[in-house]
C-alpha cells in the first residue's frame, strides 16, 4: 500500500520475509484444514487462525515501515535541524513518523507472537506475570523445559540481535513513557550548550537498527511458525 503512495513498485517477498509469511500462511491452511474436519467447536483453531493472519498483516505493516522510512531519510541532507528548509523539516518528520512507527510495531509484533506462543503450548504466561510480553514468554518456556528445541532456537536469535533490539527497546520506552524519542538528543544538547544548533541524530544508524529489528522478528516468527508446522505434521494433520 504504501509503496503505492510513495511511487514504488510493489513489493516482491524474498529471503527471510518470505519465509516467516510463507511459514504463518501455512499454519493458517492447516488450522483452516482442521476447523473444516471437525467444526472447531471451542473455536480455538478459528482463534489461532485469527491471530495467525493478524501477525502477517502486522509483519506486512512493519516491512512497509522501515521502506517508508528510508524513502524519507534520503531526502533529509542537513546535519543540524536549524539548518533545513521548511521542506526538509517535513520530509523529516515523514521519516520520524515511519521509522518510529516500525520501532514500536518490532515490539508490538514479538508480543502477539508471545500470545500464541503462550496459548498454543500451555506455558501459563499469565501466572507468573499478567501483562506479560514476548521475554516473558521465552523464560516461561525455560522454566518449563517445554519445547525445548523451539525455546533454543528463539534465544539464540534473540541473542544474536541483541544489541540493536536494545537500542530500538531504549527509544520505544522514551517514545512511551518519556517524550518523543528524536527529542532525547536534543534534550542533552541543550544541556551542553543552550545556543548551539542542533545537531541531527544519527539518521543512518537508526536505519541500521530498525533493520535488525524487522529481520529479528522475521527470523523469530519463521522459527515459531516452522516448528509449530512440523509438529503438527508429524501428528498427520496435512493440507
Amino acid at each position: 500500500m504504501l509503496r503505492i503512495l510513495l511511487g514504488e513498485q510493489p513489493r516482491h517477498n524474498n529471503g527471510i520475509l518470505e519465509e516467516a509469511i510463507e511459514s504463518m500462511v501455512r499454519t493458517a491452511q492447516l488450522l483452516r484444514q482442521e476447523m473444516d474436519k471437525n467444526q472447531d467447536p471451542t473455536h480455538d483453531f478459528r482463534k489461532l487462525e485469527i491471530w495467525t493472519r493478524g501477525l502477517v498483516v502486522s509483519l506486512d505493516e512493519l516491512e512497509q515501515s522501515l521502506n517508508a522510512a528510508r524513502h524519507f531519510s534520503k531526502s533529509v541532507n542537513s546535519g543540524f535541524v536549524d539548518d533545513m528548509s521548511v521542506q526538509e523539516q517535513g520530509e523529516y518528520a515523514r521519516y520520524v513518523y515511519f521509522y518510529k512507527n516500525g520501532f514500536i510495531r518490532v515490539f508490538s509484533i514479538l508480543d502477539k507472537l508471545g500470545t500464541v506462543l503462550n496459548d498454543l503450548y500451555d506455558l501459563h504466561t499469565s501466572k507468573v506475570k499478567a501483562h506479560f510480553s514476548y521475554f516473558t514468554v521465552l523464560r516461561q518456556f525455560k522454566f518449563l523445559k517445554s519445547h525445548t528445541e523451539l525455546a533454543k532456537g528463539l534465544e539464540e536469535i534473540k541473542d544474536r540481535y541483541k544489541t540493536p533490539l536494545n537500542a530500538l527497546r531504549k527509544r520505544r520506552n522514551t517514545e512511551i513513557h518519556y517524550m518523543n524519542s528524536e527529542m532525547q538528543d536534543d534534550l542533552w544538547q541543550r544541556h551542553q550548550g543552550l545556543s548551539d544548533k542542533i545537531e541531527l541524530e544519527d539518521i543512518e544508524q537508526h536505519l541500521v537498527d530498525l533493520a535488525q529489528g524487522v529481520e529479528m522478528v522475521c527470523r523469530s516468527l519463521a522459527a515459531a511458525y516452522k516448528y509449530t508446522n512440523k509438529l503438527w505434521e508429524k501428528s498427520g494433520v496435512k493440507a
